[in-house]
């Protein structure tokens, strides 16, 4: 049997095992595969009936915290139509060891299957004894607003303390610092350098932002935002990344929007990626809907898509998908 009967292969949060032609009486665990800060095992072993089992491998990380795992798990079988068994959704169970979690199939499978599993959530329970939290909770964005500058910097937002600049948004007004500006954005720094509209006024118009999310920009800039303000602006964040040339910002939105790719929002993901030139996002969704076959689950919204999206990139899914279809 070749390595790759025993691989499995892994985006941000999914993970999917092919295995072909799996035999009575027999037991297969796959190779590690690494989800989150643990390495995972599935196994399948066929008997009477078939179970299905996933685990994290043994080692100090687990010992020493032990993952609480949400997740979604599927058996699809890969002939004719895709049927597919579900598990029900899994909600915040701990899982120490190969026991933990093991679903007996009673409907018998022939040919070649897929188990799909997609991880919705990893945890860590609190040293502390308080509510377990999330890995994928605690972003990169509120790390940066730990320190006393930062604090400070936050005040002089929220307070408007020695303000020297007005942002107009589309539904309302905020005051700002020409210098952070500046020192966070080539093109700000540009329009406070030269005698332009904005230098003569003291005034900056930006239509195409909510007040809101004009709000999340300007918290980043000052290193005062939180996790969850981030998320729920990350496109309009990624969108004025992009046209005040901000990179670390558009960096952020990038890794972000890499984290928690689903069938809702893959292909929004896919334009947006294509527009801003991510390749990484890129490259995630094209595998998230090809190479795993996400594709064949939204059939109604990929015609859409396929309605209103630019041609190079309707190419490029082609061939993705042709390039598949020789591998599989």
């Amino acid at each position: 049997m070749s390595d790759s009967a025993y691989r499995v292969e892994t985006t941000s949060r999914l993970a999917q095992w092919r295995i072909e032609n799996l035999a009575s009486c027999t037991y297969r665990k796959s190779d590690p595969f690494k989800i989150g800060k643990w390495k995972w095992h599935l196994s399948v072993e066929k008997n009477k009936l078939l179970y299905v089992k996933l685990y994290p491998e043994i080692s100090s990380v687990t010992r020493a915290n032990p993952p609480i795992v949400s997740f979604i798990i599927r058996v699809v079988s890969s002939a004719g139509d895709r049927k597919a068994l579900i598990h029900p959704e899994i909600i915040d169970k701990q899982l120490k060891n190969n026991d933990d979690f093991i679903w007996p199939i009673e409907v018998p499978l022939t040919g070649k299957f897929i188990i799909d599993v997609e991880f919705l959530d990893l945890k860590i329970a609190s040293p502390e004894g308080g509510e377990p939290s999330s890995i994928w909770a605690d972003g990169l964005t509120q790390q940066r607003s730990n320190s006393r500058a930062l604090i400070s910097l936050g005040r002089m937002l929220k307070e408007s303390i020695h303000t020297d600049i007005i942002i107009n948004a589309s539904d309302g007004s905020v005051r700002a610092h020409r210098a952070i500006l500046a020192s966070r954005s080539p093109v700000f720094h540009s329009m406070f350098s030269h005698d332009l509209k904005e230098k003569e006024l003291s005034t900056i118009n930006i239509s195409d932002m909510s007040f809101e999310a004009c709000q999340a920009l300007l918290n980043y800039l000052y290193g005062n935002i939180q996790h969850e303000e981030f998320l729920v602006h990350r496109l309009a964040l990624l969108h004025a990344a992009d046209k005040y040339d901000i990179d670390d910002l558009k960096e952020a939105c990038h890794d972000s929007l890499l984290e928690d790719i689903d069938a809702k929002n893959v292909l929004d993901r896919l334009q947006n990626a294509s527009l801003y030139q991510l390749p990484k996002l890129k490259t995630s969704c094209m595998q998230y809907l090809v190479k795993f076959g996400k594709i064949l689950d939204i059939r109604d919204e990929f015609n859409v898509f396929l309605q209103n999206a630019e041609r190079d990139l309707i190419a490029e899914i082609f061939h993705e998908i042709l390039n598949a279809w020789k591998g599989f």
